[in-house]
């Protein structure tokens, strides 16, 4: 439970952020062009806000807890004061005249935004006046356009204003890549360190690899690190794979063109792990190590006289020998010695080991303020175009039913609350949020950008009746998606 609720709170906080800068890019242009906006949400309100805020007549007003401010309109009458109604039956609404409104009515101010924080925290708002939108407010829309709504800007102003959002969260990874690169370095480990080789997943080792191949090069190019490697092998389509095999042999290994897939139906979440000396970090108490007197440091070189050191191959061979009493050769600051270990259920010591960069050597390369802000540009690119080669696997059968929601968004945080992978992580899902966003999907930011270029093209405006039905086509469209994706996060529960 309390691993739950940390990633749900780093979740909720990432994603507050990035909805915040993204509804802030829309704001910021739209108020640049003396369009206005008339609320500005941190998550969602429906009935109620936790707090909202608005200044009038100069001053500012904060409310708590208080009911909305409902929209500013009211049933149209004809002359003999009858409720009009359009061509399917609907009621037709009109804006209320401002000087009928009281002096105490939040309505009576348009001129200012309201600021508010809702109570479902999913997402937020922008709400720009003049703009067809998810709030499909038509009563505005109806009315001539005015002056200071978005409806009646230039295209060249409707164009940042609805790209605003992308921009902003695009710069905001930016931003955070070059502060954690200042603040941190960069740190990786060359694939040609990995001594030991790699231990492969089944979906590898089905296609010819086997633990301990260490991956020289793909299609004739050496991999610079670990995620350079999985990126050639899934994202860019590399085949031939040289690997060099224990005991020296060079040999090539061809892949599948549906390799990508076979991995992805396999929910294969690493493709291998750098093999490692198995020597202990910590020993639990009450486990079969603690009862052997194990201590940290102790280097494990043997099962049963069988001579093995290499983490992975001894965790497999303890799961194969559970419920066992095994004898347990290590060394002890140089020296040799054994143990009789009683195994348990699940063939585990109760041991935490040294991670393999206490063996093998990582690279770390540390900047300069100047440094990290062509690095932190250069890393936000990469990552960016990255995840566009990725977009492509979305639309295999494997692609699609490995598509995730909120679950799986949450298992990218770590377990224990770490500021700088909390970082990473959020600008990561910036890149994926702008990304995502530009798509030109009705009710995405793609969508309405779309339209207007379009109508820079053809000198033809949509009307506001089409843009209605595009913008409620899009949010059918999202909501399908949403619902497919977490119910793909449920059904992996009970597999």
């Amino acid at each position: 439970m309390e691993t739950f609720l940390i990633r749900a709170l780093q979740l909720i906080l990432s994603l507050s952020i990035l909805v915040f800068v993204h509804e802030l890019g829309h704001f910021l242009f739209a108020r640049l062009f003396k369009v206005r906006v008339d609320k500005f949400y941190l998550f969602f309100n429906p009935k109620i806000s936790i707090m909202r805020a608005k200044k009038v007549n100069g001053k500012w007003q904060v409310r708590f807890f208080a009911p909305n401010v409902p929209p500013n309109e009211r049933p149209k009458v004809d002359a003999d004061g009858d409720i009009m109604t359009d061509a399917q039956g609907h009621t037709v609404y009109e804006p209320i005249p401002l000087d009928e409104l009281p002096d105490d009515d939040w309505r009576k101010y348009p001129e200012t935004t309201e600021w508010g924080i809702g109570w479902v925290p999913l997402g937020g708002y922008c709400k720009i006046a003049g703009m067809v939108d998810e709030s499909m407010d038509t009563t505005q829309l109806a009315q001539a356009p005015q002056p200071w709504e978005y409806r009646s800007r230039p295209t060249w102003q409707r164009l940042p204003i609805i790209c605003g959002g992308v921009l902003f969260n695009f710069i905001g990874a930016i931003i955070v890549y070059i502060g954690l690169l200042y603040a941190n370095g960069k740190e990786y480990f060359p694939m040609e360190n990995a001594r030991y080789g790699l231990e492969f997943t089944q979906t590898m080792q089905d296609n010819g690899f086997r633990n301990g191949d260490r991956i020289v090069a793909v299609d004739g190019v050496a991999p610079a690190d670990r995620a350079d490697l999985v990126e050639q092998l899934l994202i860019d389509g590399g085949r031939n794979v040289t690997v060099v095999r224990q005991g020296g042999d060079t040999l090539q290994i061809v892949l599948p063109a549906d390799f990508p897939q076979q991995v992805l139906a396999a929910e294969d979440n690493v493709l291998f792990a750098v093999r490692q000396p198995f020597v202990v970090h910590s020993v639990l108490q009450g486990t079969p190590a603690d009862h052997a007197g194990m201590q940290a440091g102790d280097s494990i070189t043997g099962i049963n006289g069988q001579n093995m050191f290499i983490f992975q191959d001894i965790s497999a061979e303890l799961a194969r020998l559970k419920n066992t009493e095994i004898t347990l050769d290590f060394t002890r600051h140089g020296q040799p010695m054994s143990a009789q270990v009683a195994l348990g259920n699940d063939g585990k010591l109760g041991v935490s080991v040294l991670p393999f960069t206490a063996f093998l050597p990582v690279e770390r390369v540390q900047y300069t303020f100047w440094q990290s802000i062509p690095a932190g540009v250069q890393f936000g690119w990469e990552t960016l175009t990255s995840y566009v080669k990725q977009f492509k696997l979305v639309f295999t059968k494997e692609g699609a039913q490995s598509l995730g929601g909120f679950g799986a968004i949450g298992q990218l945080f770590p377990t224990a609350w770490d500021w700088t992978t909390f970082w990473f992580m959020t600008a990561f899902l910036s890149i994926i949020l702008a990304f995502m966003n530009i798509l030109p999907i009705p009710a995405l930011d793609g969508g309405h950008a779309l339209f207007v270029l379009y109508e820079m093209i053809t000198r033809r405006k949509p009307s506001d009746k089409f843009m209605e039905y595009a913008q409620t086509v899009g949010l059918l469209i999202l909501f399908a998606l949403l619902i497919y994706a977490n119910g793909n996060d449920i059904v992996r529960l009970f597999k």
